[in-house]
């Protein structure tokens, strides 16, 4: 490969994509490459959940823009807005509730609390044991397997190169840039964006930056089609649960339980020990689950830093290397955040701040 991007994107989830194609549309000449195919990873095994009740109070506005791009995009990724229920069985819940919705209420989130009598209005098959509950109209999903289909079409549309099943070996700087190597393939790019999820701290060390970078390994799981036993998201005020019914039928369950493996070694395994706590704590929510059959589980990772905050901006004091990950809420945020980052590799101030990679990182309350 002689031709020289202007940029390569190492990293085809929906913020790899999402910045390729504001790169594009300001005039540069990008490459997107990944080690598998293109929306596969994080972005593709997700549980696509949108719930503004489920973001960190700091990201609120990143969440809402984002939101209303997942809104624009339609039905292409399957986007319902189906509203949300966030849930509290007992006093200590309904306090934690309480302090963390108003939070992200006053963060712009279009929240309110209801009473449990409103609550058996909107979701009758709920568990009678609710003390307090927090409803948002913006809550919903999209079908995160139609994401990748969606941005491998809009690249298409764009012309512009994606290079699949591409595994980085090493990463070399000279006057005219970087040369990313795959075996006896090699990439030359003008500057280069790290947007590889979980791969995220193995990449940027070939650059020589060591980032606290951790990686987690959320589970989801999927029900038997069923009839209809929710209408909205269903979230519980720890966030260990997210749940949604699908159009088909099925149950999607997340809520960030975690499995085991690491990045290096592939897709992660699923742990017996927290996936039963996960689907006994959705069945103690909707008891009509314990009629439904799980027929499949599966993980993927999320990278994360010690504050949980984005790394979004330069790399290091490299020349023309970026790095883009560790979102939290990062499929609601990606497409959003992911054009921020296009206008700054673009010379443009972004709309909202970015998040300085090369901060100093303290650990944060998850809220």
């Amino acid at each position: 490969m002689t031709n020289t991007y202007d940029i390569a994107i190492i990293g085809g989830g929906i913020m790899g994509c999402g910045a390729a194609l504001r790169i594009k549309e300001g005039g540069m000449d990008p490459v997107v490459i990944d080690q598998g195919d293109i929306g596969q990873g994080a972005s593709g095994v997700n549980a696509g959940t949108l719930s503004m009740q489920i973001k960190r109070v700091k990201l609120m506005p990143y969440a809402i823009k984002g939101h209303h791009e997942w809104q624009l995009m339609g039905e292409k990724v399957g986007f319902k807005k189906t509203g949300g229920l966030t849930l509290a069985f007992n006093d200590r819940e309904a306090e934690l509730l309480q302090e963390r919705m108003t939070m992200k209420r006053d963060a712009g989130a279009d929240i309110t609390f209801v009473n449990p009598k409103k609550v058996e209005e909107i979701e009758p098959h709920l568990a009678k044991k609710i003390v307090a509950a927090s409803f948002c109209p913006d809550d919903g999903y999209a079908n995160s397997s139609l994401s990748g289909q969606y941005y491998r079409g809009r690249l298409t549309d764009e012309n512009i190169d994606t290079i699949e099943r591409f595994q980085v070996s090493e990463i070399n700087i000279n006057s005219n840039g970087y040369e990313i190597s795959s075996g006896d393939q090699v990439i030359k790019a003008t500057r280069i964006l790290i947007a590889c999820g979980g791969s995220t701290k193995h990449v940027a060390a070939m650059l020589g930056e060591d980032l606290p970078i951790r990686a987690r390994i959320n589970t989801v799981s999927v029900t038997e089609r069923a009839p209809r036993i929710m209408n909205g998201v269903i979230g519980h005020a720890t966030g260990l649960l997210t749940m949604k019914q699908k159009d088909n039928g099925t149950v999607l369950i997340g809520g960030g339980w975690q499995g085991k493996g690491t990045p290096e070694e592939g897709r992660g395994a699923i742990n017996p020990e927290t996936l039963l706590p996960n689907l006994q704590l959705a069945q103690f929510a909707v008891p009509t689950l314990s009629k439904v059959r799980v027929v499949r589980s599966w993980t993927g990772f999320e990278a994360n830093v010690p504050d949980f905050y984005p790394l979004a901006g330069r790399l290091g004091e490299k020349d023309n290397a970026y790095i883009l990950g560790c979102v939290r809420g990062g499929y609601t945020i990606g497409p959003y955040i992911s054009k921020l980052m296009g206008d700054l590799i673009l010379g443009r101030e972004p709309e909202m701040p970015l998040f300085d990679p090369n901060r100093v990182f303290n650990e944060d309350k998850l809220i």
